[in-house]
């Protein structure tokens, strides 16, 4: 072995030590932890038992857990589509030489560098009955939200949550648009004004199809954001409001990355560590659709 492959190694040793203690084994304890139930808190190595598939079988039974993926799929049935309109018009706007685009285009960057929490607190208090919102619509004769605010309300709280995580998330689908775009060749629009084509239709039917691409990475991309979607429902919600279903009080933003969270909140170690491998398998299924629709492409 070469000195410079030493030195290779030498350098690349101190982030694997790293990666192996606080991601290897965090992961390959989890796995072997979803096999087995704590029966003693105070020893997490030794106090085990070994259950098999038990936490697996039980999962599928779950309504609890069942709700939660149902209202992940509702989550990302409203953010993925609005995520992406939001982006790409925003796209188009800045495409177009305006006055002031540099700082339109950080301006509407800037919140998505922002922490979620830190979102989902902001947000809190423009959702407050009597907040700005409310004020605003109700100027407008709109008072439906005065009593309980908009995260205190079944039909209004998830979509709530996904306007405020559109705002945060649409300038990094913007960046991507707005790169996608300005590689289209300009004789694809010059000879598109030949044609007589308006605004509108060079919008429709030349700009859109030619950033297919990136509507599809987005399309992924929010799925998976969907599937761990944790922190702006732990700050806004905790889950809830709830309502009845059947016999069971069940949140309506009762997210599975959320339902995760308390499912080890409340010491289900094993659980937990099940449910987080079922996740992973879902966001690995939606991945590896995503690198076959973009090779094709």
């Amino acid at each position: 072995m070469s000195k410079s492959q030493l030195s290779a190694y030498f350098f690349i040793a101190p982030f694997m030590i790293i990666f192996v203690i606080f991601m290897g084994y965090p992961v390959f304890y989890s796995f072997y932890l979803s096999f087995h139930q704590v029966v003693d808190y105070y020893d997490m190595f030794g106090g085990m038992k070994f259950v098999g598939f038990a936490h697996y079988i039980k999962l599928m039974g779950d309504s609890q857990f069942w709700w939660s993926i149902l209202m992940t799929l509702y989550y990302a049935a409203l953010f993925i589509p609005l995520n992406i309109a939001a982006s790409f018009f925003l796209a188009v706007l800045l495409h177009n030489k305006l006055r002031g685009s540099r700082f339109f285009r950080t301006a509407y960057f800037m919140p998505n560098v922002l922490d979620t929490l830190v979102v989902g607190v902001i947000w809190i208090f423009i959702y407050l009955p009597n907040g700005p919102l409310d004020h605003i619509l109700s100027a407008i004769g709109i008072t439906n939200f005065s009593s309980t605010g908009f995260l205190g309300n079944p039909l209004s709280a998830m979509p709530a949550v996904v306007f405020a995580m559109v705002l945060k998330s649409a300038g990094f689908g913007m960046i991507l648009f707005l790169a996608a775009i300005q590689n289209i060749p300009k004789s694809v629009y010059e000879a598109a004004d030949i044609d007589g084509a308006s605004p509108w239709q060079k919008v429709v039917q030349i700009t859109f199809p030619l950033v297919k691409p990136i509507v599809l990475f987005l399309s992924v991309i929010g799925a998976i954001t969907a599937l761990n979607a944790f922190a702006e429902i732990y700050a806004m919600t905790s889950g809830g409001p709830y309502q009845s279903v059947g016999s069971q009080a069940l949140g309506v933003t009762n997210l599975s990355g959320y339902y995760l969270y308390r499912t080890f909140e409340s010491a289900r170690y094993g659980y937990a560590a099940a449910i987080s491998y079922v996740l992973l398998i879902i966001t690995l299924v939606i991945s590896t659709i995503n690198m076959k629709f973009l090779s094709e492409k």
